[in-house]
């Protein structure tokens, strides 16, 4: 459908590249760069791979690179579409723009909740790290804590969650960096008290496929989890001092930080450890290679880094809602009072984001198998969802940049549309891996029953919005 079928619709504000948008740029390229290095190593990485590792043996090591490939293309089309329109909506505006206001209404809405849901599990997770430190202390002292820190830093200029996001980045990257290097010198025989294992656990213990096919497919499917989060840097990007620049810089490096990041990690520890020992599960794959090389406190090491890990997800969570929220509420896509700014900030938009993650640790405790639960199910997918919002919206408004205005496309997408076809192939192939899977299959369903509501409401909307104008 072509966007002159639309009804009129209210456009977000310009972005900070043209001068006239209400939001802050008061983040620098060096906030940028760290948040799109930082943003791809997450809790899910250092915690959640343990159970892609039991499933999929050493080759785990094929399931994050086939599902990294499949966000790189993701990546390679969100950043062509937000290096031509900076937008704090990001893909949601991109699929106003290319599909209708019920695809952005959709795809917005969709992040939005499972950005506050996430913040809602970060703060849980972090208050867990809390207690096991200081055993007595309430956790909910700990999630309100940090919430009442993260809400106060994104209630101030993008300036701090921009520093915060940068020194939270820095000592991941450290971390891993460190753990990369420490691995790599002993899979090679070259650290003190260690012999090179070879490839003998690669080999070994059932092979590398130890679980034939279908461990590997379970792998994927833990590996995709684990890649959230980077899109808030093209999120972030329109509140830079250079949107168009800082998305083309942040996308470019997308390949070689999940090729180092992901799959060499994945690479030394299944080559370090057998991909059945115990401790892959119960301590964290990380943790495990740590202790395997003789490093003292490694499983606190590591503690400390998924602590940071967790807060630094939560912090980038509640910014990226909360400029959903303002960019669904600037195109009347959501309650008017959201979209109030003041300080250069969506201070509403930053509180009602807050509230929400709040009002989720509650059902946690409260109602832990019922509405936190289906809350739970109803993000497992979502994420997928918007990836093919992105890649339908990367292909209907390449080919009118083509015909308007080419010298916009900055940064371009590989092959196209050869390799649009194969991303969005890719998406409908993990989904359908998620309805075969009997642990994954309630999530499709759940997320389905979101997205179908979420479009219906989304189109009446618009259908009126039609009516009323004219």
């Amino acid at each position: 459908m072509s966007q002159t079928s639309h009804a009129p619709r209210t456009q977000e504000a310009p972005s900070s590249a043209d001068g006239g948008s209400p939001l802050g740029n008061g983040l620098k390229q060096r906030h940028l760069s760290m948040i799109a290095l930082g943003g791809v190593i997450g809790a899910g990485l250092f915690v959640g791979s343990g159970a892609g590792v039991a499933a999929a043996g050493p080759s785990i090591v094929i399931a994050y690179a086939a599902s990294g490939l499949l966000v790189m293309f993701v990546m390679r089309m969100l950043g062509e579409m937000s290096a031509a329109n900076p937008a704090s909506g990001s893909f949601s505006v991109h699929a106003d723009r290319a599909i209708g206001p019920w695809a952005g209404f959709t795809a917005g809405w969709m992040f939005w909740t499972l950005l506050c849901v996430g913040v809602a599990i970060e703060a849980i997770g972090a208050a867990h790290i809390m207690t096991g430190w200081f055993p007595g202390t309430p956790s909910w002292v700990w999630v309100l804590a940090f919430m009442a820190l993260f809400c106060g830093t994104n209630l101030a200029a993008v300036s701090h969650f921009g520093e915060f996001e940068f020194w939270f980045a820095a000592l991941k990257i450290g971390a891993i960096a460190l753990f990369l290097g420490l691995g790599v010198l002993a899979v090679l025989g070259l650290l003190p008290g260690t012999s090179s294992p070879g490839a003998a656990n690669l080999l070994h213990d059932g092979g590398f496929l130890p679980n034939g096919m279908d461990g590997l497919l379970v792998g994927v499917l833990a590996s995709v989890v684990a890649y959230g989060g980077l899109e808030t840097v093209t999120i972030a990007a329109a509140e830079s001092q250079d949107p168009v620049k800082g998305v083309a810089r942040a996308v470019k490096t997308t390949m070689w930080r999940i090729a180092i990041v992901y799959v060499g990690s994945m690479l030394v520890i299944v080559t370090l450890l057998p991909w059945n020992d115990p401790a892959v599960t119960e301590e964290g794959p990380y943790a495990a290679a740590l202790n395997h090389l003789g490093i003292p406190a490694a499983g606190e090491i590591m503690n400390v880094v998924i602590l940071i890990a967790l807060l630094s997800a939560m912090n980038a969570n509640i910014y990226g809602s909360s400029r959903m929220a303002y960019s669904l509420v600037s195109r009347g896509q959501g309650p008017k009072g959201l979209g109030k700014v003041s300080g250069r900030v969506p201070r509403r938009a930053v509180l009602a984001s807050c509230g929400f993650g709040f009002v989720t640790v509650l059902l946690s405790y409260w109602y832990p198998d019922t509405l936190f639960a289906w809350l739970l199910n109803m993000v497992g997918g979502v994420i997928l969802v918007v990836w093919g919002f992105i890649a339908v919206s990367q292909f209907v408004l390449r080919r009118r940049l083509e015909r308007e205005d080419p010298s916009r496309l900055v940064v371009k997408m590989w092959g196209f549309p050869y390799l649009t076809w194969v991303a969005l192939a890719g998406v409908a192939g993990v989904l359908v891996l998620m309805v075969l899977d009997q642990d994954t299959r309630v999530q499709v369903a759940f997320t389905g029953g979101l997205t179908v509501a979420l479009a219906v409401t989304g189109y009446v909307m618009q259908r009126r919005a039609a009516v009323t104008a004219r």
